[in-house]
């Protein structure tokens, strides 16, 4: 599960009556494979798992798993705040065949680093699947420090960890402690390049949806030794990964997927569409990074 330098947390695809469309699930994961994702998340932020019933999920796990037919690996996000949920969720969702799944930090509950380190060292013990941690405190409220990924690391099933706190301090301070089979991917498109020069793995990505090609340029020219033409890469995409969190994501990603032929559909409540300033900042910007691309 840790191969890939370039995963994309993939967004969940509606239809017209706001409906999980698998027709644009299969369109999309088609679409990520072409632009060099070497695997998927499935149902995590960018997939509005909000906004998701389990049954939707499980639905969705199996049409991404029939759809990849092994040529990526597809890790399932089962997180909650309920310990005991998650583990028979999980359970539900390893009898469909994903390769991993990712645990998202328990929101809204705000455990000490106790409980943290208990929540997912009980949810690791109950299920065979390989775990990726999910820290992401500007989401959940609470930060998973270094020194309990460090100690959760030494799980055998716990074997990678999306870092979304913007500390590269934070980041490195994981790389160094922990074995080299357990790898970190920055959870912020931004950060790429930054975390891969600290010995980070990559990235699990929002903006590969529309720069997956450039993306794993970039990657591939820092592990060439080309690190001057990487960040130029970086600098050229810069300001779209900005853009595309400018307003609550998934809304601007889905956005220019749609602009692009690629239907993603619209959003769910509490989720809303671009206002007219909104977009025409989102198009200036995408439309900027073209031109320097062509």
């Amino acid at each position: 599960m840790n191969d890939g330098r370039l995963l994309t947390a993939m967004v969940t695809p509606f239809n017209d009556k706001g409906e999980v469309c698998f027709e644009r699930t299969t369109a999309i994961v088609e679409h990520l494979i072409e632009n060099k994702t070497e695997g998927l998340v499935v149902a995590g932020t960018t997939g509005e798992s909000p906004t998701l019933s389990n049954a939707e999920k499980l639905k969705l796990f199996e049409q991404v798993v029939k759809i990849t037919d092994g040529r990526v690996p597809v890790i399932a996000g089962t997180g909650s705040n309920n310990t005991k949920s998650t583990i028979e969720f999980s359970k539900e969702t390893e009898a469909l065949g994903v390769d991993g799944i990712m645990i998202v930090a328990p929101y809204y509950s705000k455990p000490n680093q106790s409980g943290l380190y208990q929540h997912f060292k009980t949810i690791a013990e109950n299920i065979k699947l390989p775990i990726m941690i999910y820290n992401i405190p500007g989401r959940s409220s609470v930060n998973i420090t270094p020194d309990t990924i460090i100690e959760l690391s030494k799980i055998d099933n716990i074997t990678s960890v999306k870092e979304a706190s913007g500390s590269l301090d934070q980041m490195a301070e994981i790389i160094a402690q922990t074995a080299d089979d357990f790898v970190l991917y920055s959870g912020d498109d931004g950060l790429t390049l930054p975390a891969l020069s600290i010995g980070g793995q990559g990235v699990v990505s929002v903006a590969s949806h529309l720069v997956g090609g450039h993306m794993s340029k970039m990657i591939e020219a820092f592990l060439a030794g080309d690190h001057r033409g990487a960040a130029k890469d970086h600098l050229t995409m810069l300001p779209l990964m900005r853009a595309i969190f400018a307003a609550p994501s998934p809304v601007p990603v889905k956005t220019l997927l749609n602009q692009n032929g690629v239907e993603a559909g619209g959003v769910r409540l509490p989720m809303l569409p671009l206002n007219e300033d909104e977009h025409a900042s989102l198009n200036k910007v995408y439309e900027i990074y073209l031109q320097k691309v062509k």
